[in-house]
């Protein structure tokens, strides 16, 4: 197989065929070079073809302590104390910038991850009262 970008489902078929081929290529060899390479050109397909969802900030940190074996105490030194920490994961008080900046240091989390999707705010409409109309006062 010649490697070449893989653009359509075929191409990503006859990839994942060779990377089962040399899936058990000897260290340093160039059936290995050639696995890596394809691995990542098969990566990168499937990426723009489903890129993975955006997690909210609590969710990835929850995800990462899951990853790590984390518990809640090893959050302190980010945190401060435990009632924050508390409030972090319940959702109760966003992360600040320090936050996320030792979020980030500690534990590699991705910076995307941490600042999370901006939620579109709804703004409230001006009553209508008052405008438009004069009320008339008695005296």
């Amino acid at each position: 197989m010649d490697i070449r970008l893989i653009g359509t489902i075929a191409d990503y078929n006859e990839a994942l065929a060779e990377i089962e081929r040399l899936w058990g290529a000897e260290q340093g060899s160039a059936d290995e070079a050639k696995l890596e390479l394809l691995a990542m050109l098969v990566h990168n397909y499937e990426r723009s073809r489903e890129p993975l969802p955006h997690l909210d900030p609590v969710s990835a940190l929850k995800f990462r302590m899951e990853q790590q074996g984390l518990t809640r105490k090893d959050l302190i030194q980010v945190f401060g104390t435990t009632a924050r920490v508390s409030e972090v994961l319940s959702g109760k008080r966003t992360l600040t910038l320090d936050m996320i900046r030792k979020l980030h240091a500690l534990f590699a989390i991705p910076l995307e991850s941490l600042i999370g999707q901006a939620q579109p705010t709804k703004r409230k409409r001006p009553s209508s009262k008052g405008r438009g109309e004069r009320r008339s006062v008695s005296p």
